[in-house]
């Protein structure tokens, strides 16, 4: 039983996603989801902003398993802090079928950053979402940016589409590669051609060490679910711009969803709309996470 009681409003995993008629090329990487403590087991964060659900490695495992992917790649999730334990511990039961992106502060020791290198970690992950965690200085990013990059990691940034063009000189400056998580969150409503999804095709252009994930339908759409049509234009226009620097994931187990809990089988259904092409679905979901979490 859980040490901690999940918020009132907390919209649990589903508990049946259906079997996706979409049949993942062999190799298929889940690029983008989450572990939730258990929290008896590894306690949730005290400066955290949410208390979600329990969402263990074995549950993680078991829908991986359901809808035909054969890696994760698992994001230290903000109800955790920088305490990167559930994390690290799924790694290390994952017998090389996972990678991790971990959540550290400027002082993290060099022990810490090897140890969880060993466990999988390859990469740490910037939040400005304000509402759900409190981004440190940009002198403090920049420094631990230089602490990872002789491990070879990256960094992925959180944000959403209206923060860009305060926070576009501070990415550019960053001197790993940069992973740009739901493509920058952009408002759907708006033009794929307009200014501010344009910004972000910008940085993607002029910056090849920019990738960016085509994910969250579920987050973006203004449709109901599992419609997502809105979508489509955006994530579609991101891959087939820049094939060979895009990854996709499912964000299981969904953390702060108001409105609606997604079914993980749908969103594998909607991977042929933003990627038409088996070329495309095959660097989407294989090559280009087995590059940037496998083979670096």
């Amino acid at each position: 039983m859980s040490a901690f009681q999940m918020d009132a409003d907390w919209r649990p995993y589903h508990p049946a996603p259906s079997k996706p008629s979409f049949v993942l090329p062999r190799g298929a990487v889940d690029a983008h989801c989450h572990v939730f403590g258990p929290g008896a087991r590894f306690p949730f964060a005290p400066e955290r902003k949410y208390t979600p659900c329990d969402a263990g490695k074995e549950q993680l495992w078991a829908l991986r398993d359901f809808l035909g992917f054969e890696r994760n790649v698992i994001v230290q999730a903000t109800c955790h802090g920088t305490d990167n334990r559930a994390v690290v511990d799924a790694l290390q039961a994952a017998q090389g079928r996972a990678r991790g992106v971990a959540a550290v502060r400027e002082d993290v020791s060099d022990t810490e950053l090897q140890s969880m290198h060993a466990a999988g970690v390859r990469a740490v992950r910037f939040n400005f979402l304000k509402r759900l965690a409190d981004a440190p200085p940009r002198a403090t990013l920049l420094r631990i940016a230089e602490r990872i990059r002789p491990l070879g990691w990256h960094i992925v940034i959180y944000f959403e589409a209206q923060e860009l063009p305060e926070l576009y000189d501070f990415f550019a400056a960053l001197p790993t590669v940069v992973v740009v998580d739901h493509m920058g969150r952009p408002d759907v409503r708006r033009r794929v051609d307009g200014p501010e999804f344009g910004l972000m095709l910008q940085l993607m252009r002029e910056h090849s060490n920019f990738w960016c994930k085509v994910s969250c339908p579920e987050r973006l759409s203004q449709l109901p679910p599992p419609d997502y049509t809105d979508v489509v234009p955006f994530a579609r226009h991101m891959v087939e711009s820049f094939p060979d620097r895009v990854l996709w994931g499912t964000d299981w187990p969904h953390p702060n969803m108001k409105t609606h809990m997604p079914d993980d089988g749908q969103l594998v259904d909607f991977i042929p709309r933003i990627a038409p092409t088996a070329q495309l679905q095959q660097r989407l979901l294989v090559d280009n996470p087995l590059s940037l979490y496998w083979e670096r």
